[in-house]
Parts: structure tokens; sequence; C-alpha cells
């Protein structure tokens, strides 16, 4: 039996293509170029932008992909799933409450980023099993779960930095804590699995039958 269903690798694997390869797209078939480095996710599917279903439907698909992810990735911690599907459900809430037009703002669009951003790079530290829960699959030490949060927190905050500040490198920032945390489910299904075959390929204990005869 498969520790992470091939359903959980596959939206796994499907969230930052669609993030990736939506923003990609989009910009490309925005009017006079984008620069990506200097303007936002966001921008691609606000209310003036051409072609914003390309960019919305990309969010949409990331925020429901992360949702099932979490429920794939059932040897992890509840918390931690739970914080995974929040990230997921907030992102919905990205693309269901866009920007009134690129350099515009909305109190419901900012609040659905910050709680995706902030949910999406603490559950690596939420999910991480303990080492001292016999039997138990995990693949996650806290440890890696922490340090993988922490990366995510600084790559979040150099966006915010440079949100704050108006910063010529707010797009970019953007794409790479976004990028980073559209990537971290996949590392993590791919090391559950991988874990969890090593630990099928070792030689188990012999059933009392055969250690009798023996």
């Amino acid at each position: 039996m498969r520790v992470v269903p091939r359903w959980a690798l596959l939206s796994a694997a499907l969230a930052p293509v669609l993030l990736i390869g939506g923003w990609t797209l989009a910009a490309a078939r925005q009017p006079g170029g984008f620069d990506q480095v200097a303007a936002t996710i966001s921008a691609l599917a606000a209310r003036d932008a051409a072609d914003r279903w390309i960019m919305t439907v990309a969010l949409l698909g990331l925020g429901l992909c992360h949702c099932v992810t979490a429920a794939g990735l059932r040897p992890l911690r509840p918390a931690g799933r739970l914080m995974l599907a929040l990230g997921g459900v907030a992102t919905v809430a990205v693309a269901a409450f866009p920007l009134p037009a690129e350099r515009g703002s909305s109190t419901p669009h900012g609040l659905a980023a910050a709680v995706a951003f902030g949910a999406l790079a603490v559950w690596p530290a939420f999910a991480a099993g303990s080492r001292r829960a016999p039997g138990r699959v995990t693949g996650v030490t806290p440890a890696a779960g922490t340090a993988c949060a922490a990366l995510l927190l600084v790559l979040v905050g150099w966006f915010v930095l440079e949100l704050v500040v108006g910063g010529p490198r707010i797009g970019l920032s953007e794409r790479v804590a976004a990028g980073a945390q559209a990537l971290c489910p996949l590392l993590v299904a791919v090391t559950l699995d991988r874990g969890r075959r090593a630990a099928g390929g070792s030689p188990g204990p012999r059933p009392h039958a055969e250690r009798a005869a023996g």
C-alpha cells in the first residue's frame, strides 16, 4: 500500500506547473509586454488585465491542488495538513476576489493573499512528525519541517519588504516565494513516498511460524 496515493502525488506535481505556467502564459498575453520582475502575479488576474482568465484559472487550480494534496499526505500531522488546506482555500479566495485594476487594491484580495502566504509558509513546521512515534512513517523530521518553514518565511518576508517599500523587485520576490511554496508539497510527497518504499524494501521480522520452525 502506498503511503502517498498517486492522486496526491499528481496534485502536488500539478501545483507548480499551474502556477509557473499560468504566470508565464498570462504575462505573454499582455499587450505591450509585462514586467514580471516589478509587477505582481495578481496583476495578471486583475479585472483590467488581458486574458485574465488564464491566471484566474491557474490560481483556482493551484488552491484546489493544495487541498487535494493535503488530503493525501496522511502520514503527516493533521495540524500541518489543515494549514496546507487553509493555504489552498485562501488561494482560491485570491482568485475569487481579484484586484480591480493592475495597480489597484482590494481588502478581501489582500486578506486572502496574506492568509495564503502565511499558511503555505508555516505548514511544514506543523506537519512534521515526531521521531519518538514508533512505527510511524513521516519522512519529515521536526528539524526539517522547521527549516523548510523558516526558509519559506524568509522568502515571504522578502516579498513583504519589497511590497512595503515599493521596491523594484516586487514581482520577482513574490514569484520566488510563491514558487517555493508551490514546490514544497511536492518535495514532501516525494520524500514520504520514497521513504516508505525504502522501508518496505528492507527485510522485516520473520513470521512467528517460521521462527518456531527454525
